[in-house]
């Protein structure tokens, strides 16, 4: 009797990993490359998340689009740019796109600019999840644009007349002009040669 219960419950459990299956099977991008479409997948639903906390991961806008794809470098700016998603996504008819929807834009895409849609698509499954790139190099790049800014050999007018040859800030005889009390007129070049023993 408890056998029988045992293979009663076990039913429905089988009955949803079956279900399970088909369903990732059929949400697949492309069925000749198994390894590329889970990851495609997985990819599609983190961008369509990314920035809208509402969302349940099944439709993608345009700009969650745009953020995938400049990522994935797809987006270069040369061959395809923001500009031409833009023109194909709307030819979507629609502000959010299924993944069904979004497939038939990236083949559109591909056909419009002549690029291979599978290598879009291996380089959108392999670009990682969202983030927030060179988040780290803008460290080194705020280091080296201070350096910059602060190197004083590269100073030029006024702001060069601050700082002597090593570098170092002349204090207050670099920012104003202090009047030389001398007696002698500016630019004499025999200053202090006339003997006073006449």
């Amino acid at each position: 009797m408890q056998a029988e219960k045992n293979d009663a419950s076990m039913a429905p459990v089988t009955n949803e990993v079956t279900n399970l299956k088909i369903e990732d099977t059929s949400t697949s991008p492309t069925p000749s490359s198994p390894g590329d479409s889970g990851s495609f997948l997985t990819s599609f639903k983190a961008f369509s998340k990314f920035g809208d906390p509402k969302s349940d991961g099944k439709l993608i806008t345009l700009s969650q689009s745009d953020k995938w794809m400049k990522q994935a470098k797809v987006i270069d700016g040369k061959k395809i740019t923001t500009t031409d998603t833009g023109i194909y996504f709307k030819k979507q008819k629609s502000v959010k796109l299924n993944l069904e929807q979004y497939k038939a834009f990236l083949d559109e895409l591909a056909k419009g600019k002549k690029v291979e849609l599978a290598e879009i698509k291996k380089k959108m499954a392999n670009c990682g999840p969202p983030g927030f790139t060179g988040s780290s190099s803008a460290a080194g790049k705020a280091a080296s644009t201070v350096d910059r800014l602060t190197d004083v050999s590269k100073y030029t007018g006024s702001h060069k007349q601050r700082f002597d040859e090593a570098g170092k800030g002349k204090g207050i005889a670099g920012r104003k002009d202090v009047a030389d009390t001398s007696g002698y007129v500016q630019g004499y070049q025999n200053k202090d040669t006339y003997s006073k023993a006449h």
